[in-house]
């Protein structure tokens, strides 16, 4: 129990630094500070933190940008009308669905949601992969909070095919597929895929619920809009803060009957709060300004996967990876054959003496041989100034600190 107990610390931190938000990590809160400092001072990023930001800053911003998406001379909400009834409104109509619930968390959204599809299917059995969020980052929540039970019909690093659902030894009512999965390397199947793994549910008699955290940045690699994408599904989840920059939150879209008795789990669970306006000011404001952004991040992100690839050759690294070598969305994960320690402090030294953040936290492979990390990579609007070249200058001097 020990040792799973570290498993989840370890995954948690792991989450939270890719955010730009752990409040410790290795080295603790003065490693932080000096990380975030050299971060925020840097001249050249691939992307800006959320954890890179103070609050006057964001709260400044959001006092800004606000008034362009809702009048902010009306009241606040109150137990979830004004803004926050108009981004349930938006959310339903961006992803095609005829309701959605904010929640604060996207663990309660999920809670609420596969905690109601049990009900409805009377099969309280959720087949996932064991890469999962809820596996990995919410210390095995379904079954402690919800009593669901999950099982996985793969293990490779990929979400289930269609045969695999077909050929799962025992029942289950709802399969729940993450898009991208994240702790594979933000990877998606192909649109044909994905269709024929819904069929295959279907022909299980269980529902489909997409856990779409980052669901808004994959109409690129499927070339589809989000609606077409969303409606695949009988019920799906999205988060304001991961891709669109929001403070927190996140909805959860499907039919009207289904949404409201999600209402009912959001109270019982403790997120029916008296005020939320802040959260969904700033996703609306996401909806309106980052989402249009998305597919020249998802466009630029290979660029700068390539230029990474041909650095690294370049500068005579004995072996590396690109994960998926060409990026599904705006993130992806590189690999190289380096102790975390080693590659956090190389990177670090090129933020804070040459202004160029290429990578920011570097991480021990969680299974294979030892002295293999690995990091995730995020293309935002501040990469998209990077030429190949500008990504493969910076490779080699990464390296050169590595020497």
């Amino acid at each position: 129990m020990e040792d799973q107990r570290a498993a989840d610390d370890r995954h948690g931190r792991i989450e939270d630094d890719a955010e730009g938000t752990a409040p410790g990590g290795d080295g603790g809160q003065d490693a932080r500070l000096r990380r975030v400092a050299a971060w925020r001072a840097s001249e050249r990023t691939l992307c800006r933190m959320p954890g890179e930001f103070s609050m006057g800053e964001r709260l400044t911003a959001l006092a800004a940008d606000a008034r362009a998406v809702y009048d902010t001379t009306e009241m606040p909400d109150f137990y979830g009308d004004g803004p926050v009834a108009e981004l349930e409104r938006r959310t339903a109509d961006v992803l095609g669905f005829p309701a959605a619930a904010f929640f604060p968390t996207g663990t309660m959204a999920q809670q609420a949601a596969l905690r109601a599809w049990a009900g409805r299917t009377g099969n309280a059995t959720v087949a996932l992969h064991p890469l999962a969020h809820p596996e990995v980052h919410e210390r095995r929540a379904f079954g402690a909070v919800s009593g669901l039970r999950t099982v996985h019909p793969t293990t490779a690093p990929r979400l289930p095919t269609a045969q695999e659902v077909r050929d799962f030894e025992e029942p289950f009512g709802t399969l729940m597929l993450e898009l991208p999965l994240r702790d594979a390397g933000f990877v998606l199947p192909t649109w044909q895929e994905l269709t024929d793994v819904v069929e295959a549910a279907r022909e299980r008699d269980a529902v489909v619920h997409f856990d779409g955290a980052r669901l808004w940045e994959c109409a690129v690699h499927f070339d589809r809009p989000l609606e077409e994408i969303a409606r695949l599904a009988d019920s799906v989840y999205v988060s304001y803060y991961k891709t669109l920059e929001g403070l927190s939150g996140a909805a959860l879209v499907g039919p009207e009957s289904l949404v409201e008795e999600t209402r009912t789990w959001r109270h019982r669970y403790g997120g029916q709060l008296f005020q939320q306006y802040p959260a969904a000011l700033s996703a609306l404001v996401g909806l309106d300004r980052v989402l249009p952004k998305l597919s020249s991040y998802v466009t630029h992100a290979r660029v700068v996967a390539e230029g990474l690839a041909d650095g690294f050759a370049e500068a005579g690294v004995p072996w590396s990876r690109i994960n998926p070598q060409v990026p599904h969305t705006h993130q992806f994960h590189v690999w190289l054959p380096y102790e975390p320690d080693a590659l956090d402090d190389a990177g670090l030294g090129q933020s804070e003496e040459t202004g160029v953040t290429l990578f920011r936290r570097w991480f021990p492979a969680t299974a294979g041989p030892p002295g293999v990390s690995y990091t995730e990579l995020t293309v935002t609007e501040p990469g998209l100034e990077w030429s190949a070249r500008d990504v493969r200058e910076a490779v080699a001097e990464f390296v050169r600190r590595l020497a």
